[in-house]
């Protein structure tokens, strides 16, 4: 199952305590102070990666802890630091602490991004020597690590995200395009999550069907018009089944514009699926100019024809090179 969200707690390491220890010399009224400071406690980061399904490991991960410092020792060595731990998050991530409000995007493969700092560890009584006090018997506690509770959510998963009414022929697209293994159904809603294929390094995917009244929650409603705003471009499916496909095509804009009026301004393409059911070629040339006086890219698909195929994968590369 695909997970685009996710909520956790989390805790740097506390700093390892400072020790009272003194040297061993004949002669020498205590030895001299030599305790060592504590460590540092683990760190807790986040670091961007193109895996846009890692959520689906930390579904049931509720806490990320750094490791604790290690306190000092005698002959003034220093404690262990703990270690930091690295969460891997997709790119696109927004991460926000939920309760001070700060957050931070994820924009590329290899950011990283301190969540919470780890404590200091303590002083020694090594630290606390002076001329006046040369047998200091003070060492310091660690500090106690960063902790906070943070919602992840992913902005943006995809390059090219499929739209359409259900059964305009998105997953199966997505099957032949790309190394996606997508459900496919002669009824609404097959797709109940994003599928997501690669496409000569791009992303693309399947996102869920629309009717008319998802703006207001209905059928997939809120869901579907989410996963829509996290995507660069849309390719907007129409099946030629509709007996008014411009109809269907301002229907689902409707949608968009209701929801988020920024969706509306995403680039967009139309690809005008199932065009086997239309013998009429002087029809198709007719609706085919109807939709490119929008402006947009149009294109023609027939899964039954390989060169239908191979024409929308040409102008597909195309588009995503510019």
């Amino acid at each position: 199952m695909f997970i685009d969200e996710i909520k956790f707690f989390g805790k740097a390491g506390t700093g390892g305590d400072g020790v009272v220890r003194w040297r061993r010399e004949k002669f020498i009224d205590k030895g001299g102070p030599n305790g060592g400071d504590g460590g540092r406690g683990g760190s807790v980061f986040a670091v961007a990666v193109q895996d846009v399904h890692i959520l689906s490991r930390y579904k049931h991960k509720k806490e990320w802890r750094g490791n604790d410092g290690e306190p000092g020792a005698g002959g003034s060595r220093h404690g262990k630091d703990g270690a930091d731990i690295t969460i891997e998050l997709p790119v696109g991530s927004i991460i926000t602490n939920v309760e001070s409000g700060a957050s931070v995007s994820l924009e590329e493969v290899g950011q990283k991004e301190l969540l919470l700092k780890g404590g200091l560890g303590g002083f020694g009584n090594e630290q606390f020597k002076t001329s006046t006090n040369t047998a200091p018997t003070t060492a310091t506690k660690g500090k106690i690590g960063e902790e906070g509770n943070f919602k992840i959510e992913l902005e943006l998963f995809a390059e090219v995200g499929l739209i359409g009414l259900p059964n305009a022929g998105k997953s199966s697209l997505l099957n032949d395009i790309t190394n996606a293994d997508a459900k496919i159904g002669s009824y609404q809603f097959t797709t109940l999550d994003p599928n997501l294929g690669d496409f000569y390094g791009h992303i693309i995917a399947d996102i869920p069907g629309l009717i008319e009244g998802a703006s207001t929650g209905k059928g997939l409603g809120i869901k579907f018009l989410k996963h829509i705003k996290r995507t660069r471009m849309l390719a907007h499916l129409v099946s030629l089944e509709n007996e008014n496909p411009m109809k269907v095509y301002k229907q689902i804009r409707k949608e968009l514009g209701a929801y988020d009026k920024s969706l509306l301004l995403k680039k967009e393409i139309i690809i005008l699926t199932k065009t086997d059911v239309m013998t009429d070629t002087k029809k198709l040339d007719k609706i085919k100019a109807e939709f490119e006086k929008l402006g947009n890219p149009v294109m023609t698909l027939s899964l039954y024809e390989d060169q239908s195929l191979k024409k929308l994968i040409d102008g597909l590369v195309k588009l995503l090179r510019k």
